[in-house]
């Protein structure tokens, strides 16, 4: 109504956040799968030629079932994000605002610096999203507690040549999925997934209010898709996402770790926020309890929306999950706050 944020200035504003029902009803399906691999932070997958592959800090590493991980390449700054050309480059983009091609440096235009996921279209064209204009890839937390939405989204034609940028105003885009010429872009600050028609950069919300900051998406075997979410809302967070000088104060005063945000990891420090009567009695951390950091992971069909999800609970350890791939019938899961790649076997799961 046109009266609300008149009269919100003398009842209050309600905060709500969408409630985990549905396609996204909680379970343990995260917590009770194997560990593929033990990896440091593992944040991106990709399968390529059969193998996966897996970003961890500064290197790209080969993974195989019952064999240690092996460095496949090296990289001077942290691994942001990868994607599989179709003739099979790999493409890999860096913390410091670097792309590489097949081991080659690509030059950018000067509004690139925080590559945040790729995906190549059909066609050959190279989609990038930029998450803000600010801050790095992780500096993640400071962008949403700044209410940032200075992102941006790129492509390149397949012939190569510069980066043409199509759309703006973007609040952290976070995952691509192509689309036929169109991208479907995973918008985290506003919790929706947003289509992006690849000429004219006219904008079209697929899916919206969801319960959590979604990630990166990947494509599903019969032309559905899969989301990932790396961090949960909780009502603590979004009221003081309201309070500007709270949160302005609580940027120049307290460490990042501490801030009331969302987190890819929590209950490691007795100076993290959340900890009191709500979230953990006798010592017991309830698994519904508001949590900074959850693990979620949503299979979307044809049409790009819910029909089922994995959870790892408040309670759980495979939290911030920031990318998936699907190969061979089953699902690998990276769980950046659990230091480990999750596998699920999707014939005998249950969806």
């Amino acid at each position: 109504m046109i009266l609300d944020p008149i009269l919100d200035m003398f009842r209050g504003k309600a905060v709500t956040i969408p409630p985990l029902d549905g396609a996204f009803r909680p379970n343990t399906r995260l917590d009770d799968a194997s560990a593929f691999a033990e990896l440091t932070e593992p944040d991106n997958l990709l399968v390529a030629g059969g193998r996966l592959l897996a970003s961890s800090g500064n290197a790209v590493l080969g993974i195989a079932v019952g064999v240690e991980p092996a460095v496949v390449e090296t990289f001077p700054s942290p691994v942001t994000a990868l994607s599989l050309s179709p003739s099979g480059e790999l493409t890999v983009a860096l913390e410091s605002g670097k792309l590489f091609i097949a081991a080659r440096e690509v030059s950018l235009p000067a509004g690139i610096r925080c590559i945040t996921a790729l995906a190549y279209a059909e066609d050959g064209g190279l989609w990038l999203a930029n998450g803000s204009a600010e801050h790095t890839p992780s500096q993640w937390a400071a962008d949403l507690m700044k209410k940032g939405a200075s992102g941006s989204l790129w492509k390149r034609d397949a012939a190569g040549g510069e980066f043409s940028k199509l759309a703006g105003d973007i609040a952290f885009p976070y995952g691509l999925h192509p689309l036929g010429r169109d991208v479907l872009v995973s918008e985290s600050w506003r919790h929706q997934l947003v289509r992006f028609d690849g000429t004219t950069g006219d904008r079209s919300t697929v899916l919206t209010h969801l319960p959590g900051y979604p990630a990166r998406l990947s494509p599903a075997g019969d032309g559905g898709a899969w989301l990932a979410l790396f961090a949960p809302r909780n009502r603590l967070i979004e009221f003081v996402l309201q309070e500007t000088h709270y949160r302005q104060d609580m940027i120049g005063q307290v460490p990042p770790a501490y801030w009331i945000a969302p987190a890819l990891a929590s209950n490691r420090s007795f100076l993290e926020p959340l900890q009191c009567g709500g979230i953990r009695t006798m010592g017991i951390h309830k698994p519904w309890s508001p949590s900074r950091s959850y693990g979620l992971v949503v299979r979307l069909d044809q049409n790009m929306q819910p029909q089922f999800s994995l959870h790892s609970r408040a309670n759980g350890t495979r939290h911030g999950i920031c990318s998936v791939a699907e190969r061979d019938g089953g699902l690998l899961i990276a769980s950046k706050g659990g230091d480990c790649v999750l596998a699920v076997d999707l014939a005998s799961g249950g969806f």
